[in-house]
């Protein structure tokens, strides 16, 4: 008798995980093969770093625009913030700004706002792109 019970709430535990649409699972996913992003993870989205990563992004919006590149943000302890975060292995309480290929990998991770000749010499050294400007 024990061992059906178990066997239920098991069963129960995994459909409910099952459920979850793919957006709840990886909220970064609609973009993989259509966009390169810069996820700014920070407690608020008033914290100085994720301003500043914001001022460099809107700086260069048309290089920006040109390589396919969406910012996604992540702050708070809200559902799809947490979601991204751990996603990326990212932590809660600090900063960090990612670049993630179309591929849906994580190419670089910082502590500080990624300098727009860092992102762009990142995306335009990468197989993805090279083909793309070849075009």
């Amino acid at each position: 008798m024990h061992l059906r019970i178990l066997a239920i709430a098991t069963a129960g535990a995994m459909s409910t995980a099952s459920s979850a649409t793919p957006a709840e699972r990886d909220p970064l996913a609609v973009y993989q093969w259509e966009s390169r992003l810069v996820v700014i993870s920070a407690p608020d989205a008033g914290d100085a770093a994720a301003r500043s990563q914001r001022a460099i992004l809107a700086s260069a919006r048309s290089e920006v625009t040109g390589r396919d590149v969406v910012t996604v943000e992540a702050y708070g302890d809200d559902a799809k913030a947490v979601a991204i975060r751990r996603r990326l292995g990212l932590p809660a309480g600090s900063f960090r700004a990612v670049l993630v290929g179309k591929d849906g990998e994580a190419k670089l991770i910082s502590g500080e706002p990624l300098p727009a000749s860092t992102l762009f010499s990142t995306i335009d050294a990468m197989p993805m792109r090279r083909g793309e400007m070849r075009r």
